[in-house]
């Protein structure tokens, strides 16, 4: 055989295993068995597919996939019959890396306000922040302070934001322990926290709602980032956890606040001193996610709630967080009121409450 021939027979044959090892990915994801998170995993640990078949496929583009499935079923038969999930996504215009999403997202940033390790992404009125230091993703002084400086330039500009991770393996770790150990503790350490109390209160009570999109592994500082926005969406393989406990620590970016208002006392207190990580399904049980989803579903699920918000009255969105978080039911009440009198003059009121009337959608300024 010449040399020319043996490679077109290898060619062939690494073409037929890829597609076959795609074909038998998707069918597992199908039936329900694995997510895509962990059936890419398995098969690059497991297989040595080096990247996964969900990750090669999105790289390819999956209309060129499906086309070649095609052409393979015609050749070599119907165990290469293009997949539903394949097709459907196809259908839905998610192609891969090409168009930001297919089996996972990738991002397309916005190249001048992002950052080394914070990524930003606008798409209309929606922004995305894409924590950008894989495989951990974690809160170190830089990815803080990039942040918070991002927050700064987007807050009250954008009507919704999404928070997600650029890669598949986490949302964010925590915080960086090594950089931790070589801070100290009486300045540096306080700074950084001050700075990300400051950034996620500014969060909780700006015009501009925000979503976490969790794929993934979501502990110490990722889950309290996740618990300063105002809503979470999480994959099936994602996982919450609060393990500082472990470490001789406590939280320190609101995890012994935010997490009690948003499971109660016991759950939270559990969850801060045993320090075990809980699934997306119990997360969601417990009240700290809004809506569990497929991991491939995960990006545009989470998209979709920021375009709805992206969509309502910014001034009232600002009042009803801003009153919504007061303690005291008396104080609270009395928050509500002022914040009921200040939204019902606005512009955006008048124009809510006529469009109503008009039988029209409303087309709010923040105003």
């Amino acid at each position: 055989m010449s040399t020319a021939a043996s490679g077109t027979a290898t060619e062939t044959l690494v073409e037929r295993f890829g597609l076959k090892a795609l074909v038998e990915s998707c069918l597992v994801l199908e039936e329900g068995v694995a997510s895509a998170k962990d059936i890419e995993i398995g098969m690059m640990m497991g297989a040595g597919i080096l990247p996964g078949p969900f990750a090669r496929a999105d790289e390819r583009g999956l209309d060129e996939v499906v086309e070649a499935l095609e052409r393979a079923q015609s050749e070599w038969g119907d165990a290469f019959e293009p997949p539903s999930i394949l097709r459907r996504l196809v259908a839905q215009g998610r192609l891969g890396k090409k168009t930001g999403q297919g089996f996972f997202p990738y991002p397309q940033p916005d190249e001048a306000r992002s950052r080394e390790t914070v990524l930003l992404e606008t798409r209309d009125d929606v922004g995305i922040i894409w924590l950008n230091r894989p495989p951990a993703n974690p809160l170190s002084p830089q990815v803080v302070r990039e942040l918070s400086e991002l927050w700064q330039e987007i807050e009250g500009k954008l009507r919704a934001v999404v928070f997600a991770s650029s890669n598949i393996f986490t949302f964010s770790a925590g915080a960086d322990i090594k950089e931790m150990t070589k801070m100290r503790p009486d300045e540096e350490g306080r700074e950084l926290i001050e700075s990300g109390h400051g950034m996620m209160r500014s969060m909780e009570q700006s015009s501009t709602a925000t979503v976490a999109a969790v794929n993934s592994i979501a502990f110490g500082g990722g889950c309290e980032l996740s618990m300063a926005c105002d809503f979470r969406v999480a994959a099936e393989s994602a996982t919450f956890g609060q393990p500082e406990i472990n470490l001789g620590i406590i939280p320190g970016f609101g995890g012994t606040q935010r997490l009690a208002r948003l499971v109660g006392e016991g759950k939270a207190l559990e969850m801060n001193l045993l320090g075990d990580p809980i699934d997306a399904y119990e997360a969601l049980r417990v009240g700290l996610v809004n809506q569990v989803v497929a991991d491939h579903e995960l990006f545009d699920t989470a998209l979709a709630w920021g375009r709805k918000l992206a969509g309502q009255a910014p001034l009232a969105i600002q009042q009803i967080k801003k009153v919504s978080a007061n303690g005291d039911l008396g104080e609270g009440l009395k928050a509500e009121a002022l914040g009921f009198g200040e939204v019902l003059g606005s512009e955006d009121a008048k124009e809510g409450i006529g469009a109503f009337l008009g039988k029209r959608q409303p087309r709010f300024q923040g105003k």
